[in-house]
């Protein structure tokens, strides 16, 4: 890949300052980009370890089972609710005075965990965690629209998501050989090493090309307005419930039914335990193939539709067709890489607001995304409860995701071309 154009800072610009530096480089560009997007790759390898090192934490804290889902429950609800502020933050605030404070919460919560002996101390470890991560996501993608240029805010984001979306494929395998040499405590401290040289770097490297505007009014009062003036738009809500189906029927897909659906079609458990890695890796290679396309054709629209079809008639596939392994894995990378258009949603929520509000669009979306994440990912269970778990109870458990399929496919339609003329 080519270095971007950098865009020349605006040094006149009033406003508090977060360190941004005169004369903005392509380097720093880079080292921001890739500080922030390894925060990103750092809290979700925390967020997934967790699936993973429950068991020994249940055992080693004495907690019961329903308290291990609720530590993850009360982690991603909380999650959820501090999404929205923190774009409005980083809007208002800058990537230097969020991101750095949030990798630091992020280490100090990881710290908390270790040293955790009770269910209390566990909770607030999940929330210390939840506030930190809150800004990572959306972080990587302002500092990317902040340094390569609105332009290419879309590409760039895509980029991001694929990092996180292959360390999601590869990232639980690691954690796993570590913890037959490790203790969940010492990998725990170890991890909290990694946190604090990535807030050192962040701390150095991590800020925008240029100061800031000065926000008008406190600032909880300019979050609030900023909040506001985005849930205002019809158009947000229109990207953010498509893009939340399309991602959180992939979530669904690739954390927990994946396996299942392919072990229910008589796959044998070890190729349908691909089936998961097989969504991350798709939703990998499509996050670098959209907003590339939208670019290229000038149209938020077209891949949208593209990726919510292919997503729909992959699951069709998947829940009436007759499957062998092979096809089964092609097919769970073909929902992932479907999927991996709720990329475009950023885009084209980003399209629709002022320049100081991208950052805050961005939570918009992506905390509706979770928002469902959580549903989907828990709704086929409910469906499937009292039943022997057959094939033939699939695809009333899934309907519902056909459903949305089809309203996100309506909405996509509807939605106006929001791609810049320029």
């Amino acid at each position: 890949m080519s270095t971007p154009e950098i865009p020349a800072p605006t040094v006149s610009e009033a406003g508090p300052s977060d360190g941004a530096q005169a004369t903005p480089s392509p380097v720093h560009a880079w080292l921001a980009w890739v500080l922030a997007t390894g925060f990103v790759v750092y809290l979700f390898n925390i967020q997934t370890g967790y699936s993973i090192v429950n068991v020994n934490v249940q055992k080693d804290v004495g907690l019961t089972l329903t308290q291990v889902g609720l530590i993850a429950s009360i982690y991603t609800w909380a999650f959820a609710i501090c999404q929205f502020f923190g774009g409005a933050l980083l809007d208002r605030l800058g990537a230097r005075l969020v991101i750095v404070p949030a990798v630091a919460l992020v280490t100090i919560g990881v710290f908390v965990f270790s040293i955790a002996d009770s269910f209390a101390m566990l909770v607030v470890s999940q929330l210390i965690l939840a506030v930190g991560s809150c800004v990572g996501f959306v972080g990587a993608g302002y500092v990317g629209g902040q340094w390569f240029g609105m332009a290419r805010y879309g590409v760039m984001f895509g980029l991001v998501q694929t990092v996180a979306s292959l360390s999601s494929a590869f990232g639980q395998t690691g954690i796993s050989i570590a913890l037959n040499e490790l203790t969940w405590r010492e990998l725990a401290v170890r991890t909290v090493y990694l946190g604090i040289v990535l807030t050192v770097l962040a701390a150095i490297f991590v800020r925008n090309p240029r100061p800031l505007r000065s926000a008008d009014g406190n600032l909880i009062q300019s979050v609030g307005r900023s909040l506001l003036d985005v849930a205002k738009i019809p158009h947000m809500w229109i990207a953010a419930l498509w893009g939340a189906v399309s991602f959180g029927s992939q979530l669904a897909m690739g954390v927990v039914w994946a396996p299942k659906l392919l072990v229910a079609h008589g796959i044998g458990t070890q190729m349908a335990d691909l089936g998961s890695a097989m969504v991350w890796l798709g939703l990998a290679a499509g996050c670098v193939f959209w907003n590339p396309w939208a670019e290229h054709i000038r149209s938020r629209k077209i891949p949208a539709l593209t990726g919510l079809a292919i997503q729909f008639v992959v699951l069709l596939a998947l829940l009436f067709l007759p499957l062998s392994p092979v096809p089964g894995i092609a097919l769970m990378f073909l929902f992932g890489l479907g999927s991996s258009a709720h990329m475009i949603a950023f885009s084209t929520a980003g399209d629709v607001v002022a320049a100081n509000e991208v950052g805050t669009s961005a939570a918009f979306v992506n905390g509706a995304m979770f928002i469902m994440g959580g549903i989907l990912v828990s709704l086929p269970g409910y469906w499937l409860a009292g039943t022997d778990g057959t094939l033939g109870n699939y695809p009333s458990a899934f309907t519902p995701f056909l459903v949305l399929l089809a309203v996100a496919i309506v909405l996509a339609t509807i939605q106006r071309e929001t791609f810049p003329s320029r």
